[in-house]
């Protein structure tokens, strides 16, 4: 097979313009690689199928890498207007079965294919010329322009593996074959599999901010680990090993299943893996793009629950115990085997990066030492949930990259797929799925006791935190708690009680609250890291979280919604992650929209307030908090509302400013001084003032008929 994916650059280097012509080819390359993926449909109505129903249709997936690319843009101040704002608000937010994820297909128009092709081109054009103008220096770090434009390839690096699974998953007749995607034709029996002994050792995982190689937020940090001796398969688990599963029953048998696998066979009815055909002679293979004869040489593809359950029953069937690799246990693996990381990675020596074919392939071909395939061919499910390491922080622009799947739920594959390229080849990268979802991921076993992780159920970032106790907890020095106040005076402004929008709702406690005197409370913010504080509530009743004290001394707190006497109220809130200068058109028809301490940490304020009228009913309220701390992290200053002089000297306030836009559509009911207090150690609180003004909606003038 032709080689068509190129390795990713390093963030250092001497030459400034060779390292803008590395960059703009590994865009190109990976812009170019994405659009290939979807011309194997065979025609242009597929890209409005669905390959599974807990997905978008296809043109979301198309339309989704490029609308990255100029949201986080925005978000980092890099560039400040939109190419089109319907799709970098319709195609912006993806699925991982999170409570805010909006499945309703009434809220979404999608767009005719040849418009989003158009925009993709657009955007291309765009990230080509970003590229080659914007300021450039070595190394580049976490705070540079560039590291967005990296972000932006490395998502999209993503999406060309997340999507050729949705491809596989699609209807065969809607595929068609591609000399671009080549699938591996050689077949046979499966080797047989053996343990190889492996020597422990203290492994370190993680990696500094120095970092030659681009990284998402969860590889960085620091942990140290002691992996004991274990025993691990040489090979990945082929489709003839585990048919030996199959032919003994085991999805029948649901001791071999914890109670989660059990609900997943429940509601999937699975009898054999995703990607196995039945047929009057047995099972053939699905491969990316046809149906072909079962290869039972190749690792087989399932997912996590299906490989534990796999091992269950061969620990039944030896008299041993048989487990899934640690993430620990992987990393022994690749410093055994001498790989070398990227830019010296050698993809012809693994089944990886495109670099030999476009589906798995034997398991006995890319051996390292004694073990095979330790990357490369599929990914390797482990038994480890991930967590940051320590002193993990998120990236301000993609914020809600790992934080979301820090929920015990989400399982580490490690080593990397046939397709896998970019930031996936690297040794530190860290990625994971639910347990019950299908990647182009397999496993290795090892034969051991299973190692017990303890869940990690208290919240440990740092403004999430603070923000609990700012919402959750009992107030100080007299001050009454600012979101239940600002739920009150809203309610007592408001005429009608319907529907209410809570816009920059944080960790959701003045939904909740809202919710007293609404009969519907939406919730948005723009950070799925805060919104799932309030999800987590809604669900489980109780949050838990870290509570800073004194330097490296913490305590863990907790609160519940039946402490408030919020209980009975919790259905009525309905969460989601929104951007309030660019909501989703399908968010109108409010009685009341409340909006606290928001206007001046979004970076286009006049792009929310200039709209915010088309959102509510007639006779609707629109409550606005705000201490006007302007600051050009937030904000840059061309898009303050107030708090600056004009160019004839004239000092502008932000209410000032704030009349200016919204009394056209909007008459100023009233202005209140509203305190709050946030806490910070148990002896450091900030006081602040915030300004609540309350603004009606004018009732259209009609039209005299004379």
């Amino acid at each position: 097979m032709k080689k068509i994916s190129k390795l990713p650059p390093i963030l250092d280097g001497n030459n400034i313009e060779q390292k803008r012509q590395e960059i703009l080819e590994y865009f190109q390359n990976t812009y170019t690689l994405y659009e290939k993926l979807f011309e194997v449909f065979v025609n242009d109505s597929v890209f409005y199928q669905k390959s599974e129903p807990t997905r978008h249709p296809m043109i979301f997936y198309f339309g989704h890498t490029a609308t990255f690319f100029i949201n986080k843009l925005i978000l980092a101040k890099v560039i400040t207007k939109r190419i089109n704002p319907d799709f970098e608000s319709i195609f912006a937010i993806g699925v991982d079965e999170m409570r805010w994820d909006d499945m309703s297909s009434e809220h979404y128009t999608w767009p005719d294919i040849n418009e989003v092709r158009a925009y993709r081109a657009k955007v291309k054009s765009h990230i080509e010329e970003l590229i080659q103008t914007l300021p450039l220096s070595l190394p580049i770090t976490q705070d540079d322009p560039f590291w967005i434009i990296l972000m932006g390839i490395e998502h999209e690096r993503i999406h060309i593996e997340t999507s050729s699974v949705l491809h596989r998953q699609l209807d065969i007749s809607q595929l068609k074959n591609s000399s671009v995607w080549l699938t591996c034709k050689d077949f046979g029996n499966a080797p047989k599999n053996e343990l190889v002994s492996i020597e422990g050792a203290t492994i370190t995982l993680g990696k500094d901010k120095n970092h030659h190689l681009y990284g998402w937020d969860n590889e960085y940090g620091r942990e140290s680990e002691i992996v004991n001796d274990f025993e691990t398969s040489k090979y990945l688990v082929s489709n003839g090993e585990f048919m030996e599963f199959i032919n003994d029953g085991g999805y029948e048998k649901a001791h071999l299943w914890d109670e989660e696998g059990r609900k997943f066979l429940e509601i999937s009815a699975a009898t054999h893996p995703p990607f196995w055909v039945k047929s009057e002679n047995g099972f053939r293979y699905r491969s990316m793009s046809e149906i072909m004869q079962m290869p039972l040489n190749w690792p087989v593809d399932v997912n996590n629950l299906e490989a534990m359950a796999f091992c269950r029953w061969k620990s039944e069937k030896e008299g041993s115990d048989y487990r899934l690799l640690s993430e620990a246990e992987w990393y022994l693996l690749y410093e055994r085997s001498h790989i070398e990381d990227v830019p010296n990675f050698n993809d012809a020596k693994a089944n990886i990066n495109l670099a030999h074919f476009a589906s798995s392939c034997p398991v006995n071909r890319f051996a390292f030492g004694d073990i095979y395939d330790v990357v490369g061919n599929v990914w390797q499910w482990t038994q480890t949930p991930i967590d940051g390491f320590k002193g993990f922080e998120p990236h301000p622009i993609y914020d809600d990259f790992s934080v979301p799947t820090f929920d015990g739920k989400h399982n580490l594959i490690k080593g990397g797929s046939w397709i896998s390229s970019g930031n996936e080849l690297m040794k530190h990268s860290r990625y994971a799925f639910r347990r019950h979802f299908y990647q182009h991921a397999g496993f290795r076993y090892v034969k051991g006791k299973a190692i017990q992780f303890e869940e990690n159920i208290y919240e440990s970032d740092t403004s999430v935190s603070q923000y609990c106790e700012f919402q959750y907890a009992q107030s100080s020095f007299g001050v009454e708690n600012f979101a239940v106040t600002c739920a009150r005076l809203a309610s007592e402004y408001s005429l009608n009680h319907t529907k209410a929008l809570d816009l920059g709702c944080a960790t959701g406690r003045a939904s909740f609250e809202l919710a007293r005197h609404f009969d519907k409370v939406t919730a948005i913010d723009f950070s799925a890291r805060f919104i799932q504080v309030g999800v987590v509530l809604q669900t489980k009743g109780k949050i838990f979280y870290e509570r800073q004290e004194e330097g490296e001394i913490k305590s863990r707190q907790s609160h519940s919604l039946e402490e408030f006497s919020l209980l009975h109220v919790k259905d009525k809130v309905e969460f989601w992650q929104g951007d309030a200068c660019n909501l989703k058109a399908h968010f109108k028809d409010f009685d009341l929209v409340m909006a606290t301490n928001l206007i001046d940490r979004l970076y286009e304020p006049r792009l929310f307030l200039e709209n915010v009228h088309e959102r509510l009913n007639e006779e609707g309220i629109l409550i606005l908090t705000s201490p006007y701390t302007w600051l050009e992290e937030y904000t840059a200053k061309d898009f303050w509302i107030g708090g600056y002089v004009d160019e004839n000297g004239k000092e502008v306030s932000t209410l000032e400013g704030l009349k200016n836009i919204l009394e056209k559509n909007f008459k100023l009911l009233d202005t209140k001084d509203i305190e709050f207090v946030i806490r910070e150690t148990p002896r450091k609180y900030q006081h602040t003032i915030a300004q609540m003004s309350i603004w009606k909606l004018k009732t259209p003038k009609k039209c005299e008929i004379v």
